[in-house]
Parts: C-alpha cells; sequence; structure tokens
C-alpha cells in the first residue's frame, strides 16, 4: 500500500546546491554538443523547475535555446508507471527542422524519453539529444538511455524540485526520497 501523500515526511537525496551544481556541469557537457539555437523541449509537469535552471544554466554557456513544453503521463496518481505513456494536450509546433534537446526529470523505465524522442522525430526533429536530471537504471524496461544524466539513483520514489506524489512535493527545493 503506498503511503498517503498528505503525511509523507521526505527525506533529503540531494540537497539545492548539489542540484545547482550538477546542473550547471550539465549545461557545460550540453553546449559542447548542441547547436547555438536548440530547441529545448521540457516534459510536463516533473520536469518544470529542472528545465527552467538548465535554459538559464546553458544561456550561461553561450546557448541561445528556444522553449517548448509537452506534457506527457504513465503515472497518473500512483507511485507506479502504468506503461502507457499518454500526451496531454497539444504537440510543440517548433520543432520541425529544428535541432532538439529532449528534457524530463526521471529516466526510470525509458518509456517516455523513448515514446517522446519518437515523437518529436516523427514531427520533423532534425537532431535530437535527451537529458534526464535523475536516472534509475534497475527500473529500465525500454532500451533508451538518456544522452545527459544529472544523478543516476538506486529504486527509490523520489519527490522535490518539480518531482510530485500525487501533485504534492514539487515545490521542495531539494530531491527527497519517500520510504
Amino acid at each position: 500500500m503506498a503511503p498517503d501523500p498528505d503525511t509523507v515526511v521526505p527525506e533529503v537525496l540531494f540537497d539545492a546546491g548539489e542540484i545547482a551544481g550538477r546542473v550547471g556541469r550539465l549545461a557545460t557537457e550540453i553546449a559542447a554538443v548542441v547547436p547555438v539555437d536548440v530547441t529545448v523541449v521540457g516534459l510536463l509537469k516533473g520536469a518544470f523547475v529542472f528545465t527552467a535552471d538548465l535554459v538559464r544554466a546553458l544561456d550561461g554557456q553561450r546557448i541561445r535555446p528556444r522553449l517548448e513544453f509537452l506534457q506527457v503521463s504513465s503515472y497518473g496518481a500512483g507511485t507506479e508507471s502504468s506503461g502507457r505513456v499518454q500526451v496531454i494536450g497539444g504537440l510543440p509546433g517548433s520543432v520541425q527542422g529544428r535541432d532538439v534537446l529532449l528534457v524530463d526529470d526521471i529516466q526510470d523505465s525509458g518509456r517516455t524519453l523513448a515514446f517522446t524522442a519518437e515523437m518529436l522525430k516523427d514531427h520533423g526533429a532534425r537532431r535530437l539529444w535527451s537529458c534526464a536530471l535523475l536516472d534509475k537504471p534497475s527500473r529500465r524496461k525500454v532500451a533508451f538511455e538518456a544522452d545527459f544524466v544529472g544523478f543516476s539513483i538506486p529504486d527509490v520514489f523520489v519527490v522535490g524540485y518539480g518531482i510530485d506524489y500525487a501533485e504534492r512535493w514539487r515545490h521542495l527545493p531539494w530531491i527527497g526520497k519517500v520510504t
């Protein structure tokens, strides 16, 4: 049985300073590969904070990204993926003929990034790179690996820094694990 989201007390896994440092280093790694006018597509809702911090850090690396968001879901209100990725709302309109950096909060099963990357390519993305703040390699179900990864973590449920549990805990400036 999943814990009650109203009574959960997350334990700090990565504090705000660790996250900021890693986002800065990711921007340096990404800037060495992507073109200056890359289109960043952030996946909502979980990656909104990470995407915002990443595009600001990319600006510091002289990258001038366009920014788009796409809402997808495979979890709903639960703690386990349904195994089906659903697009909620419309698709980004400006990927046709563009170089794209796809940004997600967590790569676990690999389904969301694989599905979304393929969809963006089908909609005309010229080249595509992917970036995940967190990676849970032990949960991989699909042969897809993000090109850039912030932190590799064990199979724990996490919240904070945009990541939720039943629409709670996104506001935290750090990432915590829920036990």
